[in-house]
């Protein structure tokens, strides 16, 4: 069996143990970075192929004749035409629930940034601000209790309920909304355009797909209190970044937490990437990448090769 790990780089910074692989496939290749016009002579005698974000069209695919696994090195898939790779009959695995701890946390820090200001506290206590104020203390910038305030979901998986339990923990009441594309509501959950106006925080959980493309448009943004904030860790297209540039300039809400863009990594002029003076925390998709998170997302590509070699698809992902 020939295994080829094809973006090391995307997930390892010299930190992470992958012996575990050795002990589950004979002949490995690691390869920390893959040029797209590399990809197929690299892969192309592989029975399995371990990617993170490199992309597996139909095409790239039908010409891998040996291919039986692909590993996908993350929860999304959207980079795998999955279609394909079933008609091919080629089986993919991805990793589930490793980064919940990371990417909780990360979300909670973007939110208490942009609802305490710490950035422009920092600056304030860095830059003389603070060294030439009057009083002991410096408070210039509203500071927002997260207790008491109302924080609505989209995407009730694993990373949702998470977050909705640690919203609590902070004393938040906890809003769901229904999953996109679905027709009818669920006991529980709300219509999207019902909980915009009623919350005070919205965090995105949901995948990339046909009904969540562009889901947060200038006329969701317009339905939310202007002093709320939204925070994404999901994907970045299930935001319009020009709309949400407009939103953020008009006052239409108070703030946004993005550590997720539609192309990444990101031209120089992205629209979000120089918005001097607007509430805006941007991270580099970085949420999910504590060395314990990544560390455990090797250990689940070896659980899935290790039962694919059993004859049992473990985290399959089908079309």
């Amino acid at each position: 069996m020939k295994c080829v790990l094809v973006d090391r780089d995307s997930l390892d910074k010299g930190d992470l143990d992958f012996s575990c692989l050795a002990r589950h496939v004979s002949n490995i290749e690691i390869h920390k970075h893959v040029a797209n016009e590399q990809l197929l002579d690299l892969i192309n005698n592989a029975d399995i192929v371990i990617s993170n974000k490199v992309i597996l069209d139909r095409q790239t695919l039908s010409a891998c004749e040996n291919l039986k696994l692909i590993c996908v090195a993350a929860t999304g898939t959207n980079n795998i035409d999955i279609q394909a790779a079933s008609e091919l009959g080629i089986a993919v695995s991805n990793a589930r629930a490793y980064a919940t701890p990371s990417v909780t946390e990360h979300v909670f820090a973007l939110i208490l940034n942009l609802m305490r200001n710490l950035t422009d506290y920092q600056v304030a206590a860095c830059d003389g601000h603070w060294s030439g104020s009057h009083e002991f203390c410096y408070i210039e910038k509203p500071i927002v209790e997260l207790s008491g305030k109302v924080l609505g979901i989209v995407g009730y998986g694993e990373l949702g309920k998470a977050v909705a339990r640690l919203a609590r923990a902070f004393g938040m009441t906890v809003l769901i909304s229904q999953r996109p594309g679905v027709s009818g509501l669920t006991e529980g959950r709300l219509s999207l355009v019902d909980m915009l106006p009623q919350i005070d925080v919205l965090t995105l959980h949901c995948p990339l797909d046909v009904n969540t493309a562009n889901l947060i448009d200038i006329k969701m943004l317009k339905l939310m209190k202007p002093e709320a904030i939204l925070i994404n860790t999901a994907r970045g297209g299930i935001i319009n970044e020009d709309d949400l540039v407009e939103a953020l300039s008009n006052g239409f809400i108070a703030g946004a937490g993005i550590d997720v863009l539609e192309k990444e990594p990101p031209d120089v002029d992205n629209v979000l990437l120089n918005q001097a003076g607007l509430n805006l925390v941007i991270t580099p998709h970085v949420a999910w990448a504590s060395r314990e998170s990544r560390q455990r997302l090797v250990v689940e590509i070896c659980k899935n090769i290790e039962s694919f070699n059993t004859g049992k698809v473990r985290n399959a992902v089908t079309a």
